[in-house]
Formats: structure tokens, C-alpha cells, sequence
């Protein structure tokens, strides 16, 4: 009966002592005491502090460099709530001098909340379309709600221009 030896050894990682054949020493493998550290190692990375809430988290070299702010969070959550403290107002890529206040009135408006020309009435998709193109003209009576699909349509294929519901009140 052939007795297998084993050769003691060192995890490169973490320290701890462990066995391994040696054939695996000799094909290069027996480095770590296991695939936990094996991977740990490859790592490339270091863990940050989340701006928001502090806990550690661990971001590859990659995406340390690639960050424009500089800014990490754990999760999306806290991502979003970093967002909304710094882009708000005129600050916000879509500030518009302050005049969105139009969609606001159209929600409490008693007109029914569907799409004028598909008449989907899911609120997720339904978006303030202006019928005379104007977006400073913010009166109720030339507004319409649209879905983003029609609206697209409307605005890029002129569709629904035969209902009176999207013609300007002259």
C-alpha cells in the first residue's frame, strides 16, 4: 500500500497553515488554504467608506479610477439619496428656468389621467404633452396627457393630429 504524503505549508493570504499534495506544488497550485483566499488575493481593489452611511465597501482599481466624484456608496439607495441632496434646482440637467410646474397642475386637473390617443391609463407612462409646441405656454387648456410612446409618435411622426384633443384652442 502506497502512502500519500502531504507537505505542510503557509497561506500566502492570510498565514494560516495548511496541507496540500505535492504534485498540486509542483503544477503551481498549494499558495492558498483555500478558494476564498485563492480569490482575495486576485483582488486589485481596496474597501471605501460609503459616503452616506459609512460601511465598508469594496471597489475594483477599475472603478476607482473611472469615478468622476470620487464618491462610493454601498448601495443605489444611498446613491440616490447623495443625488438628491447636490442636483436640485437650477443645479438638475433638466432645470427649465423653474417652469415645471405645469405637471403638477395637470395632476390635479379633473381630467382623466390616460393617454389622449391609446387611452392607457397606466400613470408610470403617461407624460404632459403640449399641443402647440410650446413649452412656456403652460395653460390647462393646451395640455394633454400622452403616453411616452404616443408622445414620441405625436412630436416625430405627426401621429394624432387628427384629434381635436391635440389641436391648440385658437
Amino acid at each position: 500500500m502506497r502512502r500519500r504524503t502531504r507537505v505542510t505549508l503557509n497561506c500566502k493570504r492570510c498565514g494560516k497553515e495548511f496541507t496540500a499534495k505535492p504534485s498540486h506544488i509542483a503544477m503551481g497550485f498549494g499558495k492558498y488554504c483555500s478558494r476564498l483566499c485563492s480569490q482575495l488575493s486576485m483582488r486589485n481593489g481596496k474597501s471605501v467608506a460609503c459616503d452616506i452611511c459609512g460601511k465598508e465597501v469594496y471597489r475594483s482599481s477599475k472603478f476607482l479610477e473611472k469615478s468622476k466624484s470620487k464618491k462610493f456608496f454601498c448601495t443605489k439607495r444611498c446613491q440616490t439619496l447623495w443625488r438628491n441632496q447636490l442636483y436640485v434646482g437650477d443645479k438638475h440637467r433638466n432645470w427649465k428656468h423653474g417652469r415645471a410646474t405645469y405637471r403638477s397642475a395637470m395632476k390635479r386637473d379633473s381630467r382623466p389621467k390616460e393617454c389622449v390617443v391609446c387611452k392607457t391609463s397606466d400613470t408610470r407612462v403617461l407624460a404632459v404633452h403640449h399641443k402647440d409646441r410650446n413649452r412656456k405656454n403652460d395653460i390647462l387648456d393646451n395640455l394633454a396627457w400622452l403616453c411616452f410612446n404616443c408622445h414620441f409618435l405625436v412630436h416625430h411622426y405627426d401621429v394624432g393630429q387628427d384629434l381635436d384633443l391635440l389641436r391648440p384652442r385658437s
